[in-house]
């Protein structure tokens, strides 16, 4: 199993008019009225080979999709472009389990720029600027808005396997019967170095083991303060980056909103 996990990155847009959907296809969705018939239809034409409940979810976004064209009463080729608009976008965001919203829809923005603008090969103008808006819109409320539940259900978990390594401190050894003759060992050479004053047996095994508990004491101490900064430390990061989380979206919630210039065809 490949455990390499993709960095987010700019992609660069480029126009999708009969990409995934032709002519064709177009004719055969549009014969379809009910949704199980259309959810069929666009399985086949785009592909979609998934186990549930990603292909579900999945088929869900392109029949809304169609749907959302068919109420813009868009044309054939619009319909198609905006099904392979939504369809990169989608792979953009699972092609990596870590966050890279900002990067898919600046890479959403492109590609609508490039169906809005009479520039060949560059970009066509398939879309006015209203219609640009709508879609920006709902592209926003569809699929946006609900970035994180589509990362969650394609991508793969990524969990942090965190192992601490206390340097200087030894671990601790296994009780074995084997070791019973070295303990011996050591109690007869400490017991020779304790003044002769008191040597019985008991004596001697109580300054042991409150020597040995001493020392464990201090080590369970030493890690349980690392783990509880580690822990502190993590949590802090968490909560910076669901800070990060919600700038971004008033931040393209603040776009949305905001008046849209107008894009006049270069003659």
């Amino acid at each position: 199993m490949d455990t390499k996990i993709k960095v987010p990155q700019a992609l660069k847009a480029k126009v999708m008019l009969w990409t995934d959907v032709s002519y064709h296809d177009m004719e055969e969705i549009d014969k379809m009225q009910s949704t199980p018939d259309l959810k069929s239809a666009l399985c086949s034409v785009l592909g979609v080979d998934l186990p549930e409940p990603k292909r579900g979810v999945l088929l869900e976004l392109y029949v809304q999709t169609v749907l959302f064209c068919r109420e813009r009463s868009f044309k054939k080729e619009q319909t198609s472009a905006l099904l392979s608009i939504i369809k990169s976008v989608h792979e953009a965001n699972i092609e990596t389990p870590l966050n890279n919203i900002e990067q898919c829809f600046n890479y959403c923005k492109e590609l609508l720029l490039c169906h809005s603008v009479r520039r060949p090969p560059f970009s066509i103008n398939l879309f006015s600027s209203e219609e640009v808006n709508c879609i920006l819109k709902y592209i926003h409320n569809s699929y946006v808005r609900h970035y994180k539940l589509y990362k969650y259900i394609f991508t793969p978990q990524v969990k942090l396997d965190l192992s601490l390594t206390y340097s200087g401190i030894p671990d601790q050894p296994a009780m074995e019967d084997s070791s019973a003759p070295d303990v011996e060992n050591v109690m007869e050479k400490e017991a020779e170095a304790v003044p002769k004053t008191d040597s019985s047996p008991q004596t001697q095994e109580a300054s042991i083991a409150e020597s040995e508990g001493a020392t464990l004491g201090s080590k369970s101490e030493l890690k349980a303060l690392i783990e509880k900064e580690v822990r502190e430390q993590m949590m802090h990061v968490s909560g910076q980056l669901d800070q990060r989380m919600k700038e971004i979206t008033d931040k393209h919630k603040s776009a949305l909103n905001s008046p849209q210039p107008n894009h006049k065809a270069k003659k």
